[in-house]
């Protein structure tokens, strides 16, 4: 992906379809995607916590594992469908990611104001696919969704 991904909406189309991989492999439906200071696609991923029986593999460490090693984050953008969590926030803290894309945060209101007040530029789009997808989930798996937000079912 080129150019058109510095769209927010186009980059969030890249997330999307990893969310809805991973919901078709019987897991948590959220994805993302890291994307460069040009634009250019990084790397992908989506939450494969119950697929590979790793509660490390978010969305967004998926996204920045499968982006690999760069000399620096300045400039980049994460991209996720649901705001992220404190473990999310912390890697794109860490690492100096300058950006970030939240399609929803209805449903999970991570730490994506946080991150704001620490320096990234933050877009919440309040996607509707987003919301449609994580609550239809939630719906379905109530304890699996809690699981992987740390709350007791």
């Amino acid at each position: 992906m080129t150019s058109e991904a510095a769209d927010p909406a186009a980059m969030l189309a890249v997330a999307l379809e990893e969310a809805r991989k991973g919901l078709a492999e019987g897991g948590i439906p959220i994805g993302a995607a890291l994307f460069g200071p040009d634009g250019r696609l990084l790397g992908r991923g989506r939450n494969r916590r119950v697929q590979d029986g790793d509660p490390s593999v978010h969305g967004e460490t998926a996204a920045f594992r499968n982006a690999g090693r760069q000399r620096t984050y300045r400039g980049t953008t994460m991209v996720t469908t649901l705001s992220p969590c404190w473990y999310c926030s912390g890697l794109i803290r860490q690492f100096g990611i300058t950006g970030l894309v939240v399609g929803e945060s209805r449903t999970f209101t991570g730490q994506h104001e946080w991150l704001a007040e620490n320096g990234v530029s933050v877009t919440v789009l309040d996607s509707p696919e987003c919301v449609e997808l994580m609550t239809a989930f939630i719906a379905a798996d109530p304890a699996l969704w809690n699981e992987d937000i740390g709350e007791d079912s």
